[in-house]
């Protein structure tokens, strides 16, 4: 069992999902059309909707059997498969890791699909920077004994730009988990981010800004470094 586990999270907090979809908007609208572009997103929603998580394949999936045949469609898995996600990491977001690396094990906890969600993990280079230590679940707050059994520790640090994540997780570890709200990307925004939920015991503007927490005491996480 490690002394202490930094859980980081994939989405909005060391990657710039934002980006990516506003790139694939581009993408669907010029390659395919507005048209296209505006039903393949009602589809995800849907599906997001139905599965608890995002599914950017099976959303082209059912696309493609409303409208089998056009060819073109096919096309869209290979903007997906050669799409340059190490560009879109967040700046800092290496050095953020690192630094929780020179204190503890480190892992990637993240929510998603079977297929994408790991290739944009490899894609990235997260996964070489993890050495292979990556979780995904369907919904990471309720797989908390399999993130325990996989990386067992006596106390974790969780990294997400989810506060309500963050507070779900600290509902079921208690005291045993620090969690650090990186207040980046939409879901972070506006107040439907906060509204009923509890505060994160460290809040930061942006992944750059995690090297300058003090990261021996795991209890606190002291903002010493300017």
């Amino acid at each position: 069992m490690k002394d202490r586990v930094f859980l980081f999270d994939v989405d909005n907090t060391l990657l710039d999902n934002d980006l990516v979809q506003g790139d694939l908007s581009d993408h669907l609208a010029q390659t395919y059309g507005p048209a296209a572009r505006d039903r393949y997103w009602t589809i995800f929603e849907q599906l997001r909707s139905e599965l608890g998580y995002a599914d950017y394949l099976a959303a082209l999936q059912r696309y493609r059997v409303e409208d089998m045949h056009d060819p073109k469609l096919l096309l869209m898995a290979c903007w997906f498969a050669q799409y340059p996600f190490a560009d879109r990491l967040y700046p800092g977001a290496l050095e953020a890791v690192r630094h929780a690396q020179a204190s503890g094990e480190t892992s990637i906890l993240s929510d998603g699909d079977a297929v994408f969600q790991p290739l944009k993990v490899a894609r990235s280079g997260l996964r070489e920077l993890f050495e292979d230590r990556v979780l995904i679940y369907v919904h990471k707050e309720q797989e908390l004994d399999d993130v325990e059994r996989w990386r067992p520790a006596r106390r974790y640090v969780m990294v997400d730009d989810k506060l309500r994540l963050l507070a779900a997780i600290k509902q079921i570890w208690g005291e045993r988990v620090t969690t650090v709200w990186v207040k980046q990307g939409h879901y972070a925004r506006g107040p439907a981010a906060t509204a009923g939920l509890s505060a994160a015991d460290v809040e930061i503007d942006r992944i750059a800004d995690f090297v300058n927490l003090d990261l021996s005491d795991p209890v606190t996480l002291r903002q010493s470094r300017a």
